[in-house]
């Protein structure tokens, strides 16, 4: 029939159809024969759009850095998003009769934008390149919360700030800048390295220092300990000699007392036979010499009487006129004489 047309949309597209200036039907994935001279359609595509974008902005000490990221959104309401944009269909049933459809992304990515220079102009140049995961998280909250993307009848999925770039100058300045950071960080590794083998053999050194001293202390503590004993045994061993000798002063002061008290019984003993001899002198001094000759002569041995014999003979020797001895008796008397 003249007129009557097909269309049939995906799962993800919500297909409107007006009909004297009244809604008929709406609704996902719809399939149906309209008639297009009466017949207006709107398709809103309900399905989730990546958007990346890039952004230049100035950070808070007035450096320029480009910010990089992507966005994902959602259309959430699509009779309200309708209501705000022409999402309406030409007569073909398949292209969009204005650019509006194409507009939704555009104001999104301007109020990312936003919301990106808000916050990178809080930062200086460092902070905003360290910044990448706060400052996602920061932006991503305040777009979601937005009146905007609620009249829209949007809802933001994601947001990622994938970098942020300052430009090549100042990147080649600050690489420059850490690179020398770097290799002093690397030679202050060298000079702490050398300083703590330093510090290390020094350690050792005293340790072994400390080792000889104690191992010193020890060996002077054995020559005192031994010095010790030998004084001990010194001490031990003039206490024994002077016991010994006051043993041996004692025992010759016994020996003293004993000769002296030896000598005085001697001189009294001698004192005794001589006033015994000498009583007895004085006694023979008032005798008869033949009585005293006879008393002596009892105590002699036979020898002393044959001496004395020949003694009386050598004092008489005038009158005897002629003396004879016999061999007997000179024999006897050599006899006794060898003896």
């Amino acid at each position: 029939m003249f007129g009557m047309r097909y269309i049939k949309t995906d799962p993800n597209t919500y297909l409107m159809q007006y009909q004297g200036g009244k809604l008929r039907q709406a609704g996902k994935g719809l399939s149906f024969w309209y008639f297009a001279p009466v017949s207006t359609l709107a398709a809103i595509p309900t399905a989730s759009t990546e958007v990346p974008f890039a952004f230049r902005e100035l950070t808070q000490d007035f450096q320029e850095v480009t910010v990089q990221g992507q966005y994902v959104f959602q259309v959430q309401n699509p009779q309200r998003l309708a209501e705000l944009l022409n999402y309406g269909l030409k007569v073909d049933g398949v292209t969009y009769a204005t650019e509006d459809p194409l507009k939704l992304a555009d104001r999104i990515t301007n109020l990312v934008g936003k919301q990106v220079r808000a916050e990178i102009q809080q930062l200086r140049l460092r902070e905003a390149m360290q910044a990448g995961e706060e400052l996602s998280q920061q932006v991503r909250e305040t777009v979601a919360h937005s009146q905007l993307l609620e009249a829209l009848g949007v809802v933001l999925l994601e947001l990622a700030i994938i970098s942020v770039r300052p430009q090549p100058e100042t990147s080649r300045a600050l690489e420059a800048e850490a690179r020398e950071a770097l290799l002093q960080e690397a030679d202050d590794a060298v000079s702490n390295r050398r300083n703590a083998a330093v510090e290390n053999e020094r350690t050792i050194r005293e340790n072994e220092l400390k080792t000889e001293l104690v191992v010193e202390e020890k060996k002077r503590g054995i020559e005192e300990a031994k010095l010790d004993a030998q004084r001990a045994m010194q001490a031990k061993a003039q206490v024994i000699a002077e016991e010994e000798l006051e043993g041996e002063i004692k025992l010759e002061e016994r020996k003293s007392s004993l000769v002296e008290q030896a000598a005085q019984n001697t001189k009294v003993e001698s004192d005794s036979r001589a006033y015994g001899v000498q009583v007895v002198i004085e006694a023979m001094g008032h005798g008869d010499e033949r009585v005293l000759e006879g008393l002596l002569s009892a105590q002699m041995s036979p020898e002393q009487m044959i001496s004395s014999a020949f003694r009386g003979l050598a004092n008489n020797a005038e009158r005897i006129g002629q003396l004879n001895i016999s061999p007997d008796l000179l024999e006897s008397l050599t006899r006794q004489e060898r003896k």
